[in-house]
């Protein structure tokens, strides 16, 4: 495993042998006591690195037969923990033999499999009890057996479940060099004659009964991890006395008692490097800084780095806050190991964005742990700059990181376990910047952010605050001025006290001022949120289209509060995570959908005037018609055509008051998904600009009085020009839904839409969520269910009412298009318009067999369901009338220009 602490690894592995050692092997990192070459290891941990044929794999050639290391587990301080290793083998059991025994060993003395990481020894096969025993002390350490039944019946055992039926499992709770596996014919059930043990995490193997015949496939399975010690002396005591061989040579450097024997060393507190080499103990501070250095590289892709994290020497203040900047992928991505990509980093907020690429190990990979900690929230990372509390950091000046004036100390735990992680340093109230900079805290003008520091009267700044005073006696506060100015009022106020009104007249004015002010205040306030909400942005981008001003209304407040009766919770049709529905009746009589957001970011905000841009611009019956918005709240309000049925998701997994679901016949469900399919096709190729809706799944289809289907939530979408083939953006989407190519490379093209209507095809023909929860917990794609369900039985797959109603050529024929539409490789997938081509031909032929099974004409719009609801379409056979088959007029018809 190729790790970020490669200025820690080289340094150090070259210090081993006067830096003629090789410091890597392919993509994994070695530092002494292993080594490859001659002088360049402890006896014992010589490593062979075959470049000839495997230049990215590392021969560990200490036994027989050889070990072959996957990679090596580092800890925050840069040594070696483990290795990864495969343990796997198969044999066959011969049919007169009642026991059999099967043997592994270890590559060596200093190894033995890990008796304290969940490692646990599997067994694949049919009819045996396992006994799993230590060769060097020939204590038992576990058993189980297996058993297997009938085709039929381990054709449906859901994957992972590995209970005794095919697949057994003992856990490795004491660490093994070596080990004896005693098989035993049972007798029990259908009998085997091949055995596959393995060893692995609890979690590394996924047993599939397909395994029983076809075998294992070594790259599915996790490594077993390998613990290591010095073997020569029992333990510490023993070795420390004989200091000619003592490993532990650095200074600052201690011992530690190894569960497998002999004796591990490792850096003190507060130092970091490899103690197996004189001097490679050093203190956690020599590769950082607490200032950087000049012309410190700041960016990464569009990535900011800032100070303490840093990319070069000299640029970041501790080492587990080094990133590396890989420059391959176009843009560059910051990584903060072989598998995670950094994406933001807030210094505010102490936190780090970070997207997991394919990775067998965690966010982390185990490096730094001891610094970081997961959030709350997915894919959020707390970090600490140093791992100590608050108050023994400041009492120590010389090492203490928050050096910015008018900087504070804040504590960092973790969340899940209140674990103290250490501390982080911020600007106090009242100043920005970065903390960790010496004069980096600025002060905040607050008079220059009047939407975020309200100020009615005037604002004076002061060096971490502000103060507001009223405006003087006789003035007014003007709201576009910023400034006070002259009453209007006062004049008439004067004349009226001075004309003998008295206090009754007085009392009057007092009230209507009253009154006034109020007003002015909630104009003042509507105005604010009008600019905050970039109301003069989308007046420019609806007057600029002369389609989208004549359909798109921003309507005031007051508009949408007397459609809404202020809001009324009686009006309330829906809620969701981001706001609230409401039904409402404009002036005009029409009835519509008012959307009111929760949310008030302005990452929110910025999605609204993009759903407002892109909806202005669109005109299809199949698309949710967008009447306008309002922009005088605090959160922005979308006027919408009011769907009455809900939605797809609704309508294909709701249920009775009984249990059972809704109704849904295959003609309405094949109407519905070319209806869909012909708005996507719309979006993607009908405009200059291109259309990518980025969010496509059943809870955003909309059903109308008669159940016509209407696209929806536009608020992820993106406009792309013809020209171009994709766009690069932060990956967003719903699971179940996202395409996976999308989710890996921030590639976002029209195939990404492609994959996600995939799934309501799904959907539509399975009746099953886009998550699956399996019996034993477990959690699957629909994509991968249906997918892995290409063998199994249409009964077992395909909804009931599904089967009743349609041919099984009509039901494989889309079936067959789910599949291409959610094919794993981009470019193997149809494009919408193809999509669409392919549902108009195989609704047609459903609706021509329907008529021709009545027996009987029917007009344009008669669907003939009545009592054939519930039978069964008959399939054409050798003997019709058809002179191909329906998939070859689909491929005839793509090709014949439209």
């Amino acid at each position: 495993m190729t790790t970020l602490l490669p200025l820690v690894a080289l340094l150090l592995a070259a210090a081993a042998a006067g830096g003629s050692c090789p410091a890597t092997c392919g993509t994994i990192d070695i530092s002494y006591p292993f080594g490859v070459g001659p002088a360049c290891s402890l006896p014992g941990f010589n490593l062979t690195c075959d470049s000839s044929t495997y230049s990215s794999l590392l021969w560990l050639r200490l036994g027989s037969p050889n070990v072959t290391v996957d990679y090596m587990t580092v800890s925050a301080s840069g040594s070696i923990t483990a290795l990864a290793a495969r343990v796997m083998r198969s044999v066959n059991v011969p049919a007169a033999a009642a026991d059999y025994y099967a043997s592994w060993e270890g590559p060596g003395r200093p190894f033995a499999i890990s008796g304290s990481s969940n490692m646990s020894l599997f067994v694949v096969g049919c009819g045996f009890a396992a006994a799993l025993l230590d060769s060097g002390t020939g204590a038992a350490v576990g058993n189980c057996s297996v058993i297997c039944a009938g085709e039929q019946v381990m054709e449906r055992l859901p994957d992972g479940l590995c209970a005794g039926v095919g697949c057994c499992r003992i856990d490795v709770r004491v660490p093994l060099r070596a080990f004896v596996l005693n098989l035993s014919r049972t007798g029990e059930g259908v009998i085997g004659d091949r055995v596959t043990f393995l060893v692995t995490g609890r979690d590394g193997y996924t047993f599939r009964a397909s395994n029983l015949e076809q075998g294992i496939v070594a790259g599915e399975v996790a490594p077993a991890l390998l613990d290591w010690a010095i073997p020569d002396r029992a333990d510490c005591a023993l070795a420390a006395a004989d200091r000619a061989s003592y490993a532990c040579v650095s200074n600052n450097s201690e011992c530690q008692d190894s569960p497998i024997g002999g004796y591990v060393c490792h850096c003190s507190q507060g130092f970091l490097g490899n103690a197996y080499v004189v001097d490679g103990c050093v203190p956690n501070q020599v590769y950082g800084s607490r200032q950087p250095k000049v012309n410190c590289p700041t960016m990464c892709g569009n990535v900011s780095i800032p100070f303490p994290f840093g990319m070069e020497l000299g640029c970041f203040a501790r080492i587990h806050l080094y990133l590396a900047c890989n420059p391959g992928p176009t843009p560059p991505i910051l990584q903060m190991t072989e598998h995670s990509v950094v994406t933001d980093i807030s210094i505010d907020q102490g936190i780090l964005r970070i997207q997991k690429l394919s990775d067998p190990g965690g966010f982390l990979d185990g490096q730094d742990s001891a610094f970081y900690a997961f959030s709350g929230e997915s894919g959020v990372v707390k970090w600490a700059v140093d791992n100590l509390t608050c108050r023994y950091a400041m009492a120590n000046k010389d090492q203490y990181m928050c050096v910015g004036t008018h900087s504070e100390c804040i504590e960092v735990t973790d969340d899940r376990t209140s674990r103290h992680v250490g501390y982080r340093c911020r600007c106090s109230s009242g100043f920005e910047g970065n903390p960790y900079i010496e004069d980096g805290c600025t002060d905040i003008d607050e008079c220059l952010q009047p939407d975020k520091y309200i100020c009615h009267g005037v604002c004076q700044n002061s060096l971490g605050s502000f103060s507001c005073t009223d405006c003087p006696h006789g003035t007014e506060f003007d709201t576009a001025a910023r400034k006070c100015k002259a009453s209007s009022t006062i004049l008439g106020i004067t004349i009226g006290i001075s004309s003998g009104g008295g206090l009754l007249f007085l009392a009057a004015i007092a009230v209507i001022l009253n009154r006034r002010w109020k007003k002015g205040v909630q104009k003042q306030l509507r105005r604010r949120y009008f600019r905050k909400n970039k109301g003069i942005l989308l007046e420019q981008l609806i007057s600029s289209d002369q389609n989208a001003s004549d359909s798109t209304k921003i309507f005031s407040l007051a508009e949408i509060e007397k459609a809404t009766n202020n809001f009324d919770q009686a009006r309330v049709v829906g809620r969701g995570g981001h706001g609230t529905v409401y039904k409402g009746i404009l002036t005009d009589q029409r009835v519509v959908a008012i959307k009111r957001s929760k949310l008030v970011a302005n990452s929110e905000i910025d999605e609204f005037i993009n759903e407002v841009a892109i909806l202005s611009q669109i005109n299809h019956r199949n698309v949710v018609k967008l009447h306008g918005c309002c922009l005088e709240s605090e959160v922005p309000v979308l006027v919408y055509e009011f769907i009455s049925n809900g939605t797809l998701y609704e309508l294909l997994h709701g249920q009775r008051n009984n249990g059972s679901l809704l109704p849904l016949p295959w003609e309405e469900r094949l109407r519905i998904a070319t209806e869909v399919a012909g708005a996507l096709t719309y979006l993607h190729s009908a405009a200059s600009m291109s259309v990518l809706h980025r969010d496509v799944k059943s809870m955003n289809v909309l059903l109308n009085d008669s159940y016509t289907a209407k696209v929806s939530d536009f608020g992820a979408s993106r406009l792309i020009p013809i020209d171009q083939t994709h766009l690069v953006t932060a990956v967003q989407g719903t699971f179940g839904y996202l395409d996976p190519e999308y989710y890996h490379t921030g590639q976002l093209t029209d195939k990404s839409d492609v994959y996600s209507f995939g799934v309501i095809l799904a959907e539509l023909l399975t009746r099953k969520k886009p998550i699956i929860e399996k019996e034993n917990g477990e959690k699957q794609n629909l994509s991968d269910y249906l997918g892995a369900a290409k063998e199994k039985p249409l009964e077992d797959i395909v909804d009931d009412q599904v089967l009743e109603e349609a041919s099984k050529e009509t039901i494989m024929c889309f079936a067959r298009l789910a599949q291409e539409c959610l094919d794993l490789r981009r470019e193997a997938r149809p494009t919408m318009k193809d999509v669409e081509v392919r549902l108009q031909l195989l609704k047609g032929r459903t609706a021509a067999s329907r008529s021709r099974a009545d027996g009987e004409f029917r007009r344009p719009g008669e669907t003939g369901r009545g009592d054939r609801r519930r039978g069964v379409v008959p399939v054409t056979g050798q003997d019709g009338t058809r002179q191909y088959s329906l998939e070859q007029e689909f491929a005839s018809s793509l090709r014949i220009p439209r």
